[in-house]
This record gives structure tokens, C-alpha cells and sequence, in this order.
């Protein structure tokens, strides 16, 4: 973990839930602009609520004064256009998805960019522990900035876009059309020849041309080099986003280990 700094002035404190990960991040309480992030090793066979309850006592970050708490999940989520969106039946939906998940809490978050509602789940004993020990405690949806990141990306040129964003072994696939989703879908890959058949899959899908439109890749890519090189055989125009040049060299580029949406928040916004 970077050096944590001492100084204790009230911040808000943001946590990252993934399906085998926890992680904390916090900016800097100074006048130095930067991101201190603290990885926490998640124990296997342990529940994520007890695992964040015991971070609470044993990480740094969270034992600073803090104002509020923002926490991103890392979760299944449904994309639902905002004019079909509703209270009342966002559960139904997104169990009938995710079948998998009927015991979690459901929430939401509105992307108006995007005119849609990411309708995500998470757990209800994490999120107990959570509104227990914080006062005010605001739950997102991870992949969220990205997408909104990515929609802003793809107004630069011409050529259509696919964009496959990786995270904890899982690839999310996305497309834009105007200001709403073409295609949005998640797949959990295991090996980067996985992340080659749904890439090209939806490609074609989409019916994208190879010589003309553009994929773009980013945050943990699997293989790779062998993955840019065997979709190189088929597309193009392949690139593979740099955040330190995509966020011009912002201080949360600099941190290392922090996952490619939390620093997509710390730069963008949610």
C-alpha cells in the first residue's frame, strides 16, 4: 500500500466490493493531490460481511474520521431504458436475470447520459454492516463511471466502437448508439481465448466492419499480448486504452494496483 497520510480531517471514504476482493481509497487529506488506496486480503470460505467488518477494525483508512462512505459493488447488474424503469418491479427484473441473487438487496443507480437505470444487487448482511457503522453510506454500481467514461470516449471520430472492459474475471461488452446502449452484456472469462469468441461474437453481432470500426480494451486484460495479437487477425483497428494518457496523467494514475474504475471515479465522476 502507498504512504497513508496522518493528517485526520473528515473525508468521504470509498470502498470497493468485488465478488473475491475489498479494497479502501481515500483522496489525499492535504493540500497534495493523490489517492491513497489500501487493498484488503479478502479470507476464503469467510462471508464479505464478516471480512468488511474485520477490515473495519484492521485497515487504515477506515479508522480515519469519515463523513460519508461510498461504496461500489461489484455485482450482476441489469440495464433497464429509463422510460421501462420502475420501483416496483426493478426486483422481479433483475431476479428473474439473475436468479442466483434472490436473497441480496437491489438498488439502483440512474445514468442520464445514457437514458438507462443500472439496476445492480448487493448483499444485505455487507450492507448492514455497512449502514451500522457509517451514517451515510451511497451504493453504486462499479462498472458505472466506466460506462459513462467510455459513452463520453466514443463521441471522438467517426467509426463505430466496441468497447470490452475486464475485471475480475469478467469482460463487459458495450456499444453506444447516440445517447443510449447498443449492447451492453457481461461474460466471465477464465482464459483470454474466452474474451477472443465473445469479443468477435458480438462483433459480429453488431455487424461491425473489421476494416473499418474500432475495438478498444481496458482495466485487467487477460493474455494480454496473445489476445491483441490473435484479434488482430480479424479487426483492424485494435487499441487498448493507457489511463495515464486517457486521464492525462491524473494523480489516480499514478497509484498502483487501483482498479480501473475506482479510478475512473476519482477522475470522471460517477
Amino acid at each position: 500500500m502507498d504512504n497513508i497520510n496522518t493528517i485526520h480531517t473528515p473525508q468521504r471514504l470509498t470502498i470497493r466490493v468485488g465478488r473475491q476482493s475489498l479494497a479502501f481509497a481515500m483522496p489525499h487529506t492535504d493540500d497534495t493531490p493523490g489517492i491513497d488506496y489500501e487493498p484488503y486480503v479478502v479470507k476464503s470460505g469467510v462471508s464479505i460481511a464478516a471480512n468488511l467488518r474485520q477490515a473495519m477494525r484492521d485497515a487504515l483508512l477506515p479508522s480515519r474520521p469519515v463523513e460519508r462512505v461510498r461504496v461500489m459493488v461489484d455485482s450482476p447488474v441489469l440495464i433497464v431504458p429509463v422510460e421501462q424503469f420502475s420501483q416496483d418491479t426493478m426486483q422481479q427484473l433483475h431476479n428473474h436475470a439473475y436468479p442466483s441473487h434472490q436473497k441480496d438487496l437491489i438498488l439502483y443507480n440512474v445514468l442520464p447520459d445514457l437514458n438507462a437505470v443500472a439496476v445492480f444487487c448487493a448483499n444485505r448482511d455487507m450492507h448492514m454492516v455497512l449502514t451500522d457503522h457509517y451514517q451515510r453510506v451511497e451504493m453504486i454500481s462499479a462498472p458505472t463511471p466506466v460506462w459513462r467514461h467510455l459513452h463520453q470516449r466514443n463521441y471522438t471520430g467517426v467509426r463505430h466502437k466496441l468497447y470490452g472492459y475486464f475485471h475480475e474475471g469478467k469482460l463487459d461488452i458495450v456499444a453506444f448508439q447516440q445517447n443510449r446502449f447498443r449492447f451492453c452484456n457481461s461474460f466471465t472469462v477464465k482464459h483470454a481465448q474466452d474474451a477472443l469468441y465473445f469479443l468477435l461474437y458480438v462483433w459480429r453481432q453488431l455487424a461491425l466492419k473489421p476494416e473499418f470500426d474500432e475495438l478498444h480494451l481496458a482495466g485487467e486484460i487477460i493474455q494480454r499480448e496473445w489476445l491483441d495479437k490473435q484479434l488482430r487477425r480479424y479487426l483492424k483497428k485494435v487499441y487498448v486504452i493507457n489511463p495515464v494518457a486517457d486521464f492525462n496523467r491524473a494523480p489516480a494514475t499514478e497509484v498502483r494496483g487501483l482498479p480501473y474504475d475506482l479510478m475512473t471515479l476519482f477522475v470522471k465522476g460517477r
